[in-house]
């Protein structure tokens, strides 16, 4: 697996990276507890802030929640191949490695990384900067 925390946003990105993805289709958030993994595919809730957290609040049913932002450190990129197809993650970390949570990007039908996702990512990834996009 390749994270790459050296090549990372810095913390402070995390509202406005949450913000973008929200208007980029369908993605998948994974989240890591105590040995189990919960998944969403579907577009990342919009969100606002209020007392600290990135409040989402998506139409959609199910995904919805709090995200602290003061706990985010950087965003790494995952970049790695997963049953034998390109993979790419934003992934979410505090400031001792351990992964909050990740935003992969989606994937059509076929099962192909939608294309302006995956152009969108590395514009963030190679300049360092949600608003390169």
């Amino acid at each position: 697996m390749t994270i790459d925390a050296n090549n990372s946003l810095a913390g402070s990105q995390a509202e406005s990276l949450l913000r973008t993805l929200s208007q980029w289709g369908p993605t998948t958030t994974i989240v890591q507890h105590g040995g189990c993994v919960f998944e969403f595919k579907g577009p990342f809730p919009p969100g606002a802030v209020g007392e600290g957290y990135y409040n989402l609040a998506g139409a959609t049913p199910g995904f919805h929640g709090h995200i602290r932002l003061d706990a985010i450190d950087h965003i790494a990129f995952q970049e790695r191949q997963h049953r034998g197809r390109d993979s790419y993650a934003f992934v979410f970390q505090d400031d001792q490695q351990a992964v909050l949570f990740k935003v992969f990007l989606g994937r059509d039908s076929s099962g192909a990384v939608y294309p302006g996702q995956l152009q969108k990512f590395h514009a963030i990834r190679d300049g360092l900067s949600v608003d390169v996009i």
